[in-house]
């Protein structure tokens, strides 16, 4: 489909000059929107890929978490793994907050105030105890594929926002720009082509008139 030219704009070389400033504009700002949907893309994809390598992770440390716990059960028992849960220690709490990927807000989990290492008042069982610290490791990893999820979407959103604005400037801004443009140095030339016309029928007017005189 042929694109139309903007309507409203007259055909002067002034308008031209201001088209051809606005084309120059918006095709620059198209080559940047491209680079930067290139650039989300390649960190949305290293995203994903860091997301694989901590489910893994995550997926390994609750298995051998799950198989201590259920060690202790056996040993223990199951009412007596609940009682000890229940007295188990606080991990601490976390604070949340965004950092900044190329002009992307994305989510960040402040770990530092987790208490990951301290023991309990008292082991009563060494799989038991083994068990707590690998569910605490896997927390943390837990909160890590948070912030990886947080940026995936946030990303994602981003580049989809970027993809509009290149297919806007890409189909419609651009080439009604330049549409715009062929039709005032269209106009242009005709109205040159006219007045180069009259003057040379005025100039051969003008001889006829002074050989006839």
């Amino acid at each position: 489909m042929k694109e139309q030219a903007i309507e409203g704009i007259k055909p002067t070389r002034m308008e031209l000059l201001r088209v051809r400033r606005r084309l120059e504009l918006a095709e620059r700002g198209h080559r940047l929107l491209e680079d930067k949907r290139d650039a989300l893309i390649e960190n949305f994809f290293r995203f994903i890929k860091r997301r694989d390598e901590i489910r893994k992770e995550v997926e390994t440390i609750l298995g051998k978490a799950m198989d201590a716990l259920l060690d202790a059960e056996m040993v223990m028992g199951v009412d007596k793994v609940r009682i000890m849960a229940r007295l188990s220690r606080k991990v601490g709490e976390v604070e949340f907050f965004t950092d900044n990927v190329m002009g992307v807000r994305i989510p960040k989990i402040n770990k530092e105030n987790l208490k990951l290492e301290e023991g309990d008042r008292f082991i009563a069982n060494l799989r038991l105890e083994e068990a707590r610290m690998l569910f605490r490791e896997a927390l943390v990893k837990l909160l890590d594929l948070a912030e990886v999820d947080g940026a995936i979407r946030s990303l994602a959103l981003e580049i989809e926002r970027t993809k509009r604005r290149v297919n806007v400037l890409e189909n419609i801004v651009i080439p009604r720009l330049q549409a715009t443009r062929k039709r005032i140095e269209m106009l242009l030339e005709e109205r040159e082509r006219e007045e180069f016309f009259r003057r040379k029928r005025i100039k051969a007017l003008m001889e006829r008139r002074k050989v006839g005189g």
